[in-house]
């Protein structure tokens, strides 16, 4: 008869199995990670919180399947580490996939477990931080790992809105493992991510298309053409950076205002501005210099900088407050809005307005893009998003035009008849149905015709509709415009308002939600 376990022998048995247990699918499995450049799933927490934080959720988790080889199959923590830390001194909830075990599949235990996690972050109102290494559903389940994918893509849909969701694709996320990324609102790509729906042998067997799994699903893909992707990471390491950064400007939830970071006040004029936004209307710059010159040390967070590059989107701060920027790229495409630029500043708005974020919008617009194309691709629709978006927003809303701001493109970037608390205007401000060049050919067709010298007559009508129409002063006149300032003292102009605005209440009709043309 075996002697009885004292206390000490219980713990050092429970030492030894926790230790086991985390060296998930084993030396060799980890040392395979680490060689494909990647970190494990570990690593990976232990970078991305603060030290010692980490408190696991699930470690001695279970399947309970028998079939198809998983009778008494040791698979550690289901495959995915999963728990509450602090990062930045800020609670997080977070899972993080493990490749090492069973290639991070996804089954019933796995996904319940992350799910649980997720609602954890709910109850308390803390950010949710999804790490993704997965080959997808671990198929030796059948429908109980389909089964378990659904309640995770559910508990995304109960946290939208509520708290920030943030993906990071640090390795394989194939077939429904893609839909959870997809519903949160920030995914983060390394450039060994991969994410689709169908495989390039799928598609081959089904379509005939050959195609590579990076050219199918990677990081440059997803940016370039899908726009799931929101950041592009060197490596693992730069994705938690990008994600941390990302967290510094948003609440742990909606019914917190972001934090506020100490600053020094400064609000000094900034002359160079003057010199960054040429006079003629059509010659091309980077509104981005124009961004930076305005906020905290320069510190703008792009988002999706390489998708819809016609309007420039992300985060920012003046005097230590965070603020959501829009912004027209009059270097691609003369910062017209299309399809793309549309549905990309849509999604931003509307999660900048569900987390308390005030928006700034900078305005330099010829109008939407024309184009067969574009019509057949649903334009009115798209382009009624951003309509859409902006109306609904009760933070506060700012606008700055700078140059020209042309059109129906004019109310889709925030205007005073779609709620915008203060407008501002650069001397260079033109607000006009459409520019003067087309103008002229509608109102002045007959005189033109009649003139002697064509080229003359129209030039001097463009000159004369310009002065009348195309001017920030007769907008201001109109009061769609609060006033005409001098773009050195922009960032004052925009720390005053924000101070101001930071009480807005604006009241909305009582109604389920409204119904943005999807």
């Amino acid at each position: 008869m075996s002697a009885k376990k004292t206390m000490e022998d219980l713990t050092k048995d429970l030492l030894a199995k926790r230790a086991e247990l985390e060296q998930g699918g084993g030396p060799d499995r980890l040392a395979r990670q680490k060689k494909d450049g990647k970190l494990t799933a570990r690593e990976r927490v232990e970078a991305l919180v603060d030290p010692g934080s980490f408190e696991e959720i699930g470690l001695f988790a279970q399947h309970r399947q028998t079939l198809f080889g998983m009778a008494g199959k040791e698979v550690p923590a289901d495959g995915v580490v999963t728990g509450a830390a602090s990062l930045d001194g800020r609670l997080v909830h977070l899972a993080s996939q493990d490749f090492t075990v069973l290639g991070g599949s996804a089954g019933e235990v796995h996904s319940h477990k992350v799910a649980d996690v997720m609602e954890m972050a709910l109850h308390t109102g803390s950010p949710f931080i999804f790490i993704n290494d997965s080959g997808g559903a671990r198929v030796q389940e059948g429908i109980d790992s389909l089964s378990g994918y659904g309640r995770v893509f559910y508990t995304n849909v109960e946290l939208s809105g509520a708290v920030p969701q943030i993906s990071l694709i640090c390795g394989p996320c194939a077939g429904g493992a893609a839909y959870s990324p997809a519903l949160t609102d920030y995914v983060i790509m390394t450039k060994q991510a991969q994410m689709f729906i169908t495989g390039p042998q799928v598609i081959k067997q089904v379509t005939g298309e050959q195609i590579t799994a990076e050219a199918l699903g990677g990081a440059d893909a997803h940016m370039a053409h899908s726009g799931v992707s929101h950041f592009t990471a060197e490596d693992d390491a730069d994705a938690i950076n990008i994600c941390k950064r990302l967290l510094s400007f948003l609440p742990s939830n909606n019914l917190e205002d972001p934090p506020r970071l100490p600053h020094d006040n400064n609000v000094d004029p900034n002359p160079a501005l003057a010199k960054v936004v040429p006079v003629e209307g059509k010659q091309a710059y980077d509104v981005r210099d124009v961004i930076c010159g305005i906020v905290d040390r320069a510190d703008f967070l792009e988002v999706q900088a390489g998708y819809a590059p016609n309007i420039v989107v992300g985060f920012a701060r003046i005097l230590g407050r965070s603020i959501g920027i829009i912004a027209n790229q009059p270097s691609y495409l003369s910062g017209a809005l299309d399809i793309n630029a549309s549905n990309k500043s849509s999604r931003f708005i509307r999660f900048c307005n569900a987390f308390n974020i005030p928006l700034v919008t900078f305005v330099d617009v010829p109008g939407f893009l024309p184009g067969v194309q574009q019509e057949y691709g649903g334009i009115i629709r798209n382009g009624a998003k951003m309509l859409f978006a902006y109306s609904a927003a009760t933070v506060p809303k700012i606008q700055v035009i700078l140059r020209k701001s042309y059109g129906g493109a004019h109310l889709a970037m925030c205007s005073k008849d779609l709620g915008a608390d203060r407008v501002y205007a650069w001397p260079t401000a033109e607000v006009a149905v459409m520019g003067a060049e087309g103008a002229v050919e509608i109102v002045f067709r007959k005189e033109m015709e009649k003139a002697a010298d064509k080229a003359a007559k129209r030039a001097e009508l463009i000159d004369e509709y310009r002065s009348t129409f195309s001017t920030p002063y007769v907008s201001a006149g109109r009061r769609l415009v609060d006033d005409i300032i001098d773009p050195a003292d922009t960032r004052r102009h925009l720390a005053q308002a924000l101070e101001y605005l930071q009480t807005k209440r604006d009241h909305r009709p009582p109604k389920k939600h409204g119904l943005i043309p999807l």
